[in-house]
């Protein structure tokens, strides 16, 4: 039988000691490794998601002018207000008469804001007088053909036209007859439906070319930039049947 001395064994002891202690520091480095790679690819995937659902809100496009720092075409969330577009633009000039403007007025794709300058509203009261022209109009002009809507503090946010012609509520009352067929419209046609801007016109003609024919009008959703909102306002004036 082998004799250890006291020594020897403290010595063997001390080195057991010694190697559980370096193998648990490892282990623990390892596990502090893994924890901190699968934080990090848990918080690429986080942002992943995020990007691709800011990627896939719907957006507009709208032009402004007139008594602001950056006049210009802007993209903006779908159902942003004139606020939104000012702020967009970085903000109002000096000059900028905005005591007719209801701010809150939703944009839709396409439109252009022209945001007065205080010598504008004075010339312009100056000609409703003879005129008999609403001095409060502050003009949200859509961009097919020139129909203007009033974004005057005067009226609600769905922007209704004074002037008399080609309004985009006539237009709608008209299509509510005669259906426009997805299938087959032009994009001049598909622009006089309600929110429906030039953007978006392409994008409807674009995705039929790419992926077929709408098979039923729910289809024009999968489109970019029409949401349900969107979708509500024009599902009764479009069709989809060739007949």
């Amino acid at each position: 039988m082998i004799k250890i001395n006291k020594k020897t064994l403290i010595i063997i002891i001390t080195i057991i000691a010694t190697a559980l202690i370096i193998a648990y520091m490892l282990f623990t480095k390892n596990n502090d490794e893994i924890i901190t790679n699968l934080e990090e690819i848990e918080t690429n995937e986080n942002d992943t998601q995020n990007n691709q659902k800011e990627t896939n809100e719907n957006k507009i496009i709208i032009h402004i002018t007139g008594a602001i720092r950056k006049e210009g075409i802007y993209e903006l969330k779908e159902n942003s207000r004139i606020a939104d577009a000012i702020e967009a633009a970085e903000g109002l000039t000096e000059n900028a008469n905005i005591q007719d403007i209801n701010l809150a007025y939703v944009l839709e794709d396409g439109e252009k804001i022209h945001i007065p300058t205080k010598e504008e509203i004075k010339q312009r009261n100056s000609e409703t007088t003879e005129k008999s022209i609403d001095k409060t109009t502050i003009y949200v002009t859509k961009n097919t053909g020139g129909t203007e809507k009033s974004a005057s503090n005067t009226e609600k946010n769905t922007g209704n036209t004074n002037n008399s012609g080609n309004t985009k509520n006539n237009n709608s009352t008209t299509n509510k007859n005669e259906k426009i067929n997805i299938n087959t419209a032009t994009q001049a046609e598909l622009e006089t439906l309600p929110g429906i801007g030039p953007s978006t016109a392409l994008k409807i003609i674009n995705y039929r070319k790419e992926n077929g024919k709408y098979k039923t009008i729910e289809d024009i959703k999968k489109v970019s930039g029409i949401g349900d909102s969107k979708y509500n306002k024009i599902k009764e004036l479009i069709k989809w049947q060739l007949h």
